[in-house]
Formats: C-alpha cells, structure tokens, sequence
C-alpha cells in the first residue's frame, strides 16, 4: 500500500527510506553513507545477474571491490521493490543511461517523491543537465543536486569528504544535509543548483586533458596552468547558461576539479592518460567497466559552446583529439601559440 509522505514540524519530510538508482561505485558508496542513517536503504541494479552476485557476496565486485555493504542494505533489480514507500530516490545512473532509465521506472515513483540526483554530465543533443532529464522523464517534482569532490573508492572507505547538496526546495535541501552529514562526511548546502550540477559535469572534461597531460608527461607546470585556464573556461559557460560565478570556485568546481585531475582514482584522467600514451580512444573505452563521463560530455559542451558563441579553447582542443583523431601534442602546441590574452584586469 502506498503511504503518504510524512513531514516534521519544520517542514522537512521524515526519512525512512532510501531508494538508490544505480549500482556502480557512487551507488554503492551513497548506500553506505545513507546506512548511517536511515533505516531502510535499498540498491537497484539494472543487471539482474550483477544485482544477484551483489547480493549474494555483499560486495560489489564489479565496481567497488573490497568493499562490504551490510546485510540491512537491500540489493535487487525490481525496481518496484527498490521504490516501494520510499522517501526519497537517490539517481546515481550515467548521463547516457539516465533517460531511459527513468522512462522505465517512472509507474515505480510516485510523484510526490522526491529525487537527488549525484548524476555528472550534460546529455547529448539535447544538451539536458541530468536534474532536467528526471524533471522530463518522471514529471515535475522537487529535486535536488549533490556534487564536489567525491570518489566513490575513498567515500566507501569512510575517509573524510566534504560536498554540496543544491535544489529549489529548501526543506528538501536540508534534510538531505541532515541525513548525510557526520564526522567523515559534511555537507555544505548552496542556493544555485544549476551552477553546482554544471560544475559537476564541465570538470569532467578537465579530468581528460589532465590525464592527457600526465601521459605526455608534460609537468606539473603545464597540468597547473592547464587546469586553472580551464576552470575558467567551464565557468564562462556556466554563467553564460545562468549560474553564478562564485560556484566554479568552490567544492563543485575547483574542488571536484582537483580530485578528478590528480586522484588515481579518475576514470577521466585515466582515459586522458592512456590517450597521451598513444592509445586510441576506442581501445580505451573498449577496456573500461566504468563509463567515464567526460568523453560524451566534451561532445555535448563542444557543441553547446559553438551555438552559444562561448569562447572554449581547452574544450575545443580535447574534442578534436577524441573525436577527429588530432594528435595530443598537435592540440597542446596549438593552444600555447594563440594570440596572447590579459588573464584579468582590476
């Protein structure tokens, strides 16, 4: 039977539930932390068989290896039995699977359910930011954002991490924040969610030409002035697509920045690298279990920029070496001989 969703004397809803989308690393992760705290969290996989080894070994061992997940923490491919009476739906799907995904569930979530989606990408074509997806494939419905410096290997682990959860409903906002944070997990909050989820996906493409980078092993002077331009390329298109500034330099741009260009851990930068290696960008996904994000997302910005008329040279560049075979030192050596530019005046 279908209850109603019960709210506090604040105005935030009681969470009981917790449904999690998603049964890669971040899925995973979320359903640890969330563990922490809420009662009933449960993992949905779309792969039955993947869900019945998960379940059976309690170890996600195509995604997040060495890693138990407690026996309260349900695993299943029912998406009604993942979504029943729950309190909140937590997406954490890739970009090019979050549509139908949720086209497929939509009977299983009710409206009046809220969703926060740890989604990072821009969808290509329609250039849709992942809360826009949900919002088109489910119906309105209050959604909020959560992003920052977050890899799922070190989350799960419990070492100490710090994000930004964003969205139009405040109380939702907050409950979130509540729920999530404790002593190895604090959560900021922000009023501009569409900066925070724009963050969240550009950085991806700094992940690449970092990994880039390091495979021709250019040097941490190159690597630094690499990402400092191009946080604020990133941030040029998120204004220019309303956010505010001011995000791109806090835990959803430059921090999420950071940990996606330097950490071992980055499935873009080690895509980056291995194409700075010599590799081709079809052998490398071709080895991947993991989608790196970045690659469809570089496509979606090229093209986003060129029809807004934003000026993104380090974007434009990582396109032409993924997707048009431009040799990887041909790109960099084009980018140090444009005109010379002033980095700011006061």
């Amino acid at each position: 039977m279908d209850r109603s969703i019960s709210f506090d004397e604040i105005g935030c809803f009681m969470m009981r539930r917790v449904a999690i989308l998603g049964a890669g690393g971040m899925g995973t992760a979320l359903a640890l932390l969330f563990a922490r705290s809420v009662a009933d969290v449960r993992i949905w996989s779309r792969d039955r068989a993947h869900a019945e080894e998960f379940a059976r070994a309690r170890v996600n061992l195509r995604h997040l290896p060495g890693i138990r997940v407690p026996e309260s923490v349900l695993i299943t491919a029912d998406g009604e039995a993942a979504a029943a009476q729950a309190d909140l739906i937590v997406a954490a799907v890739p970009t090019s699977f979050l549509r139908a995904t949720m086209a497929s569930l939509a009977r299983e979530l009710p409206p009046e359910v809220p969703v926060l989606s740890v989604v990072k990408g821009i969808e290509y074509g329609t250039f849709a930011r992942p809360s826009q997806i949900i919002d088109e494939a489910l119906g309105h419905r209050r959604i909020a954002v959560l992003s920052g410096p977050s890899h799922a290997e070190e989350l799960a682990r419990g070492l100490p991490a710090s994000v930004v959860v964003s969205g139009t409903h405040e109380p939702l906002v907050d409950q979130i924040q509540s729920v999530l944070s404790h002593e190895v997990f604090r959560v900021y909050t922000s009023t501009d969610a569409l900066g925070v989820e724009v963050a969240g996906a550009l950085k991806n493409i700094l992940g690449i030409a970092a990994g880039i980078c390091d495979g021709l092993e250019f040097g941490d002077n190159a690597k630094a002035a690499l990402l400092t331009r191009g946080l604020v390329e990133i941030a040029r298109l998120g204004v220019e697509l309303g956010a505010r500034h001011e995000t791109f330099y806090g835990l959803a741009g430059v921090g999420d920045v950071v940990t996606t260009c330097y950490s071992p851990f980055g499935r873009n930068r080690s895509v980056g690298e291995r194409i700075g290696r010599g590799e081709t960008l079809e052998r490398v996904l071709g080895a991947m279990v993991n989608i790196a994000e970045g690659v469809p997302t570089t496509r979606s910005v090229h093209s986003l920029a060129l029809k807004r008329g934003v000026d993104m040279p380090i974007t434009a560049e990582l396109y032409q070496i993924l997707f048009e075979g431009k040799p990887p030192r041909s790109a960099v050596a084009d980018l140090m001989v444009r005109n010379p530019k002033v980095e700011c005046r006061w």
